[in-house]
């Protein structure tokens, strides 16, 4: 037993390079360990539950290094961690605590602000807000209610005087803001009178106050000690206050610097300690972001001096030289005390086992990271730990760790939203919030979790998933289930498409607004008959669940009502705030953590990954509803309080023996900017980085990291030559361009068949396909229905036929008016035309043929008109850019005197009325959609009309295009030329192969001396 103490309070800070949990079970065991009984009758009160596994490992592995059999160990009371959403441990909430009201339900309080604050603005005039940003707003107020809450901090003190002489000095909208919140929570606070409850943080505080008071007046007979506690709650200091003073008490701190000069210690700023009777508690110059801030605010609300701290010397078995506690208390002075670097002595900056780490990209830091912990685990005992906040990163380091079989679990866990089960439901979620679009659905019907329970049916049901996905790739189909229903059978997949549209029936049709619970409901039933019990197995599986049953629970008895759209975003939003944590089973030597779970936690290599502004340290958020100056007067720490954390739990960790600060210099969005705390770092060592402590092994060996491989010689510039054989295929007439000016263009789609995949739901108004297949086919129908209906006008009809094929809002929002204006015009030339010259239209949409030099010539006109004299005209409709003369001539756009000799030299027929076009083709026209004087609608000829023009004369233009073609065939399908890729630099056409002949690799030396010819 501990010699009694009767005077003083006695608190003790571990050193950084002590380790914290291995020092603190290295000085408890000789110290309170009784014989027979162990630890037994010790009580540690710990942060969390994280932090008594941290500390129970520690122990084991002190018993393993005394070689005893065995040891009882203490009883590890966890004070709670908001911040974890952690409960208080039954000694401090005991059940005979009936003095104390229950705590409200935290969802309960959500749903509930989310009515108030409706009202609330309701009352004010105010525009309501969307469900989901309301929601956003009640979540965002609950956190600033519990934040001044754990500040004791009532809601009167919103209307106290110095919070009154603030308010003129801040904007508006915080005005607002403050009023807003203010009344809410005064409604909220009657509310929880009327129910006999208290928020959680209020009985949090009562709590400890009553353990304080029970201990005070009658001390435990037991020794109870606080080990790791940072939180600087008043309650909670009042509490330590208290076991710090108890007969067999103590209270112990992790990396308080001792070392620090009385100067920069009064620099970190007045930390809940007024200068004067009355005065602020915390002033605008304070050092929050300092990682000794929240440390120094702790000890003012306990009442100690940090010259009443006395240092630990016991040493954890992965303890570091002191000499890294002096480097760290340097590297983290505060700026007026930071000018003392300039003549810093050696042993004050010496990092001796830290060593820098730069990747270009995070993928390269993950893979780094992975071969560092891979050497350190070929070292007998060795533990590595990996600390980074960027979960993004930790997964990648663990992807790359398994490839040697090593299985890191990710302490921190991962959002539910990011897991299977989260993510299924948020795809179902999305089918019921927009509509059955093409992007969701596909995702939905090829979820790993669908049909999962049954390999044949689940075999069966992806045949048909990738079928309707084939189909449905390219312009999105107009909304609703009828364009679907039309996709499944062009794709003959009728039967597989009524199974599929059963089970998202549930999802469909659902009111403009209804509660939260029946959605809730309706989602888990839908989720059901997808994946029957499989959605709800697993640790996501079971998270989700738990979350879906509290929320529509909570949400049924609070009679949430949301508008349809919101939901996929507020139950993401939900599923954002759980984090699914790996079960256990992985490799006892690694543990990746993240900021909160590292605290007290320590190996012999750390390796803080991603430290990169934004990441380490994170952005601390704007507090959206009390401007900073409310806040200092309200006398509760600003935002910039958990960078200090962050500073906080990075002192920790460079405390072990090997250390890695690791960054990449681009994360997946583009370059990222270092840490400050890096920076501080890399000042520090100055001339030393580079010498001592820049890593350079393990970059260097990254590019070995699979095999060896020589450099590959240069790509060259594809020029496939097929066989006889394969050249024999048929000329497109728009094509024939391709051939001239890209050959490789041709000879993937012409002889390879290749045909380029088109992203699912493309845009709608700005693909020329959709335009140009949806116009042509208007024209085709009216024309075709003019027969029996001479008088039909064009633009009524166009505008049913529109309505009819259901084209996406988008498009007939843009694109309908100007093709309707475009429409009339045609129909007057039309018109004009027969009147004025006798022309008349013979076909629409007519497919024609000819052999030229023994090769099949093909081509679709989209109108043939019968001129005066007998002659006929070819029209082709342009509902993009029209090409000009020059590409025509240069032989860049030749689909229309294509189309004239196949007129002249073979025929066209229609296979619907059987008719039969041919004759002399004298006259070539696009009619485009485009702009000209001020109207849409225009007439364009390819050919030289008048001597003003430039082009080609009518009497050349066939020979110009029979020469071409000529050309082609002999070079290409009847010769042996290479199908050279971008043979013509100046041609403009298709990219649709660019990425098959590898362009970007060889297209620059086209550009260097001696390029390729």
């Amino acid at each position: 037993m501990p010699e009694t103490r009767r005077v003083g309070p006695l608190v003790y800070s571990i050193a950084a390079h002590r380790g914290f949990a291995d020092a603190l079970v290295a000085g408890l065991v000789p110290r309170y360990r009784e014989p027979n009984f162990g630890l037994a009758r010790l009580t540690l009160l710990v942060p969390s539950s994280r932090a008594a596994r941290t500390l129970s490992e520690a122990f084991v592995r002190q018993t393993g290094e005394t070689g005893e059999g065995g040891l009882l160990m203490p009883r590890m009371i966890a004070v709670g961690d908001l911040d974890l959403d952690e409960k208080l441990g039954a000694a401090l909430d005991p059940l005979g605590a009936s003095d104390i009201p229950p705590a409200s339900d935290p969802m309960a309080r959500w749903l509930t602000l989310d009515r108030l604050i409706a009202e609330e603005r309701a009352a004010e005039g105010m525009e309501p807000l969307p469900g989901r940003a309301r929601l956003n707003l009640a979540r965002e107020m609950a956190r600033t209610m519990d934040r001044l809450l754990v500040e004791e901090k009532a809601a009167d003190d919103l209307w106290s005087d110095p919070v009154l002489d603030e308010l003129g000095n801040v904007a508006d909208h915080w005005k607002r803001a403050i009023r807003l919140f203010a009344r809410v929570n005064a409604r909220w606070q009657a509310a929880l009178v009327d129910r006999g409850e208290v928020d959680a943080a209020t009985r949090r505080n009562l709590l400890f106050d009553r353990a304080a008071r029970r201990w005070r007046d009658t001390p435990p007979p037991h020794p109870i000690v606080a080990a790791g506690v940072t939180s600087a709650s008043p309650a909670l200091a009042r509490l330590l206050r208290v076991v710090a003073e108890l007969p067999d008490g103590a209270v112990i701190l992790p990396d308080l610097d001792l070392a620090m000069n009385d100067d920069a210690w009064q620099e970190l700023g007045l930390a809940g300690a007024s200068a004067e009777p009355g005065g602020p508690v915390f002033a605008a110059g304070d050092a929050l972001s300092h990682p000794q801030y929240h440390l120094k605010l702790l000890l003012n609300r306990m009442g100690i001096n940090r010259a009443e701290v006395q240092p630990w010397h016991r040493r954890g078995l992965s303890a570091a030289e002191p000499s890294r506690s002096r480097a760290i208390s340097s590297l983290f002075l505060p700026p007026q005390a930071s000018r003392a670097w300039i003549g810093l002595e050696a042993d004050k900056r010496r990092l001796a086992g830290v060593r820098l780490l730069s990747s270009a990209t995070i993928e390269e830091e993950a893979q780094a990271i992975a071969m560092l912990t891979r050497e350190a685990l070929e070292q007998p005992e060795q533990r590595v730990a990996i600390v980074t906040a960027d979960r993004g990163l930790a997964r990648r380091v663990t992807q790359h760790l398994e490839r040697w079989n090593i299985a890191a679990d990710d302490s921190a866990g991962r959002p539910l939203s990011l897991t299977a089960a989260g993510r299924f439901m948020g795809l179902l979620s999305e089918i019921a919030a927009n509509g059955p679009e093409p992007a969701a659905l596909v995702a939905a019907f090829g979820h790993p979790l669908v049909h999962a329970s049954d390999a044949d049916a689940r075999r069966a049901w992806l045949v048909g998933v990738r079928t309707f996905d084939r189909r449905l790739r390219g312009p999105a189909p107009a909304p609703g289930l009828e364009s679907l229903r039309k996709i499944a059978r062009d794709a003959l997949i009728t039967e597989w498409w009524t199974g599929a549209e059963a089970l998202i029936a549930p999802l469909l049709d659902w009111p403009r607004e209804m509660a939260l619970a029946d959605a809730l409901s309706r989602l888990s039933a839908a989720a059901e008959s997808f994946a029957q019990a499989l959605v709800w197995e697993r640790e996501d599986g079971r998270a989700l669940g738990s979350l879906i049953d509290e929320l529509r629970g909570q949400a049924d008895s609070a009679q949430t009502v949301i508008e349809t759209a919101d939901l996929a975003g507020i139950l993401r939003d939900c599923m954002d705030a759980v984090a699914v944590r790996p079960g256990y089973g992985g490799h006892p030597r690694v543990a990746i953590y993240g900021l909160l779970e590292a605290r007290m936690a320590r190996a012999d290599l750390v390796i803080c990954g991603g430290l990169n502004e934004g990441s380490w340290p994170q952005p601390p958020g704007a507090d959206a509803l009390l401007a900073p100056a409310i806040l200092r007067a309200l006398g509760v720490p600003g935002v910039e309080f958990r960078i200090g954390l962050a500073a906080h739990d990075l002192a920790g960790a460079m405390g072990a023996p090997r250390v890695i600060l690791s960054r990449s210099l681009r994360d997946a969005e583009g370059p990222t900017l270092p840490s400050r705390f890096l920076l501080r770092v890399e000042a520090l060592l100055g001339d030393d980085l580079e010498k001592e402590h820049r890593e350079r092994s393990i970059p260097a060996l990254l590019p070995y990291l699979d095999r060896i491989r020589p450099a590959a010689d240069a790509y060259p510039r594809p020029a496939p030559n097929p066989s006889p054989e394969q050249r024999d295929v048929p000329i497109k007439v728009t094509a024939l361009d391709r051939l001239l000016g890209d050959p490789y263009q041709f000879y993937a789609a012409a002889i390879l068949g290749l045909r380029p995949l088109q992203p699912l739901a493309a845009d709608p108004f700005s693909d020329p396909a959709l335009r140009g297949t949806l116009v042509h086919d208007l024209l085709d129908t009216w024309h075709r229905a003019k027969r029996d209906n001479p008088g039909l006008a064009l633009v009524p009809f166009a505008a049913a036929y529109f309505a009819k094929e259901r084209v996406h809002p988008l498009f007939r929002a843009l694109w309908q008016p100007r093709l309707l204006a475009a429409l009339n015009r045609f129909e007057q030339w039309l018109a004009q035309d027969a009147a004025d010259a006798g022309r008349t239209v013979l076909a629409t949409e007519i497919d024609g043929e000819m052999r030229f030099k023994g090769v099949t010539v093909k081509g679709r006109a989209d109108r043939i008109d019968r001129l005066g004299d007998g002659t006929l005209a070819i029209v082709d409709y342009k509902t993009g850019s029209v090409p000009t003369k020059n590409q025509v001539e240069k032989g860049f756009a030749l689909q229309l005197g294509l189309l004239g000799l196949i007129a002249g030299q073979g025929r066209f027929g229609d296979k619907e009325t059987g008719r039969i076009v041919q004759g002399i083709a004298s006259d070539f026209e696009y009619w485009s959609f485009g702009k000209q004087n001020d109207s849409f609608g225009k007439r364009q000829s390819p050919m030289k009309k008048t001597e003003k023009e430039k082009g080609i004369l009518l009497d050349d233009f066939l020979p110009h295009h029979a020469a071409k073609l000529s050309e082609a065939i002999d070079r290409f399908i009847k010769g042996a030329a290479p199908f050279t890729a971008r043979e013509n630099p100046d041609y403009k056409g298709y990219t649709d192969f660019d990425q098959l002949m590898r362009l970007e690799e060889w297209a620059i030396r086209l550009t260097e001396t001696g390029a390729e010819s």
